[in-house]
């Protein structure tokens, strides 16, 4: 497995969730946009050792055809009321809920947590569709700790991708119809890379 290599602009013991103001939005189609802010959280490989050692991290199984597969990741889900692993985490949520309030009208309540541990764990294109965004138009943001990797975006009925690098604190929102009108996907790389931690804040019912 690779080791974590630091960022070389954050060297931060304490982990600080930033202002917002900066964030910069790019129009896709459909109604669909993506929102980023570089460095986002001050402190994030300290919060990305953390979250690595006190989280309860689990391999899950899926069926695939006639065999059950282990998912490319290591994952934990924290629902609404649950209590988050990190202060950091519940900083970053309420301040996501007050910054996106009078778009989204309601605030974020869950966080799912995934473990990339190299460049072979990944997650296949798909949208958050689960719930009311299969037909509703929502925000899942992504904060991203550890090592960059590629999050990529692309029509869901075809057309050309675009790829966002994201770790060490970046923040990732997919609003508007983002979720039933493209897809996203983490893809493996054959490159040494090191392992990094997406935590996405949702809504209620969306998964």
């Amino acid at each position: 497995m690779t080791a974590l290599q630091g960022s070389l602009l954050d060297l931060s013991d304490e982990v600080v969730v930033g202002p917002l103001e900066a964030v910069r939005r790019r129009h896709l189609t459909d109604g669909a946009w993506v929102d980023t802010l570089t460095g986002w959280v001050a402190g994030a490989d300290e919060l990305y050792a953390s979250l690595r050692r006190d989280v309860p991290w689990f391999a899950e199984r899926r069926q695939m055809y006639d065999n059950l597969v282990d998912v490319p990741r290591l994952l934990k889900f924290y629902g609404e009321g649950e209590r988050l692993p990190h202060l950091a985490l519940d900083d970053a949520r309420d301040a996501l809920s007050r910054y996106y309030a009078t778009e989204l009208g309601e605030p974020f309540v869950t966080a799912g947590l995934c473990l990339y541990r190299d460049g072979q764990d990944s997650v296949a294109w798909h949208g958050d569709r689960v719930g009311r965004s299969r037909d509703s138009d929502t925000m899942v943001a992504i904060l991203s700790v550890g090592a960059p990797r590629d999050l990529m975006l692309r029509p869901r009925d075809g057309g050309g991708s675009i790829r966002i690098p994201s770790g060490h604190g970046d923040l990732l929102v997919m609003g508007g119809s983002c979720q039933r009108t493209w897809d996203h996907c983490v893809p493996k790389t054959a490159k040494p890379v090191g392992p990094r931690i997406s935590i996405q804040f949702r809504t209620r019912g969306v998964r």
